[in-house]
């Protein structure tokens, strides 16, 4: 593991690691803020999962939720969506499918499966690794994410009760088996058969009876361009008053998908996931 950059912030420390994966077989960099705290000291830890074309950049400038992880004494951990220079044939020729656009999942479909592993990397490769490096407690773990993180967040949350206390999610894709992103990611990189979909679909996840502790917060921009067509959260409300599932869905009224929204709001999940945390 390698040190990239590290930045005093709000009396912790925001800094950037790389590392080469073995789940992925390329390098993989991400970001964690580190608040101030005792020597020895283990720290509750909370994951943020990116959107379609981001890397750990992009939340760890613009979401503004270094302010609100020192004052809760949360470490914060963003990885990259996806592997980098794979060399795999048309991986950078769209915005919604290769780089930028791991979904989370595990591929199963040849030229993929080998790099694109991205809930293996997610849910053991990098906790592995964080846990050993840094003072941070693996009994206390919140996840949350935006977009195509969201739709990570929620899915990883069902299928790991056990291991995440807490979840959110900004402007989650809600059911990709039902939306042309999902439509095209889950193809691509599981293949035409949608029974294989859906454990990474969180509607169908809680329809299937997989639940998480405690209450999921969502929050929704009301102005979202992909709100309708990619976005769906009323599936994921339907699901969750059916079958017994804790959900506080906002919709906020004139925000849309961008980061602006997502700083709005990051101190109510900030605050959400130390309250389960702590």
């Amino acid at each position: 593991m390698e040190l990239v950059s590290q930045n005093r912030c709000f009396g912790g420390i925001q800094a950037v690691y790389s590392h080469n994966s073995a789940e992925t077989k390329t390098p993989m960099q991400f970001s964690i803020f580190t608040p101030g705290h005792e020597s020895g000291q283990d720290l509750p830890v909370l994951w943020y999962l990116s959107g379609l074309t981001c890397t750990e950049e992009n939340f760890t400038v613009k979401a503004g939720a270094q302010r609100y992880a020192a004052e809760h004494g949360l470490c914060v951990i963003a990885p990259d969506t996806s592997p980098r220079g794979a060399n795999i044939e048309g991986e950078d020729e769209s915005y919604d499918f290769g780089s930028g656009a791991g979904f989370y999942v595990d591929a199963t479909e040849s030229p993929w499966a080998a790099n694109y592993r991205m809930y293996s990397y997610i849910t053991k490769e990098l906790p592995e690794l964080v846990f050993n490096e840094f003072n941070t407690d693996a009994n206390r773990q919140g996840i949350t994410g935006h977009s195509m993180g969201g739709h990570g967040a929620l899915t990883i949350a069902l299928k790991n009760p056990g291991i995440y206390k807490s979840v959110s999610a900004f402007a989650p894709i809600c059911s990709p088996t039902q939306c042309p992103w999902g439509h095209k990611a889950l193809g691509g990189y599981l293949g035409a058969g949608q029974n294989n979909w859906l454990e990474y679909d969180a509607v169908e996840l809680i329809k299937a009876g997989n639940k998480v502790s405690g209450e999921m917060l969502v929050d929704q921009g009301g102005a979202d361009n992909f709100l309708a067509e990619q976005l769906k959260p009323e599936l994921l409300q339907q699901a969750c008053d059916e079958n017994d599932q804790a959900l506080k869905l906002r919709i906020h009224e004139g925000y849309d998908h961008s980061y602006y929204f997502i700083a709005t709001f990051m101190g109510d999940h900030i605050a959400h996931h130390a309250g389960a945390l702590k």
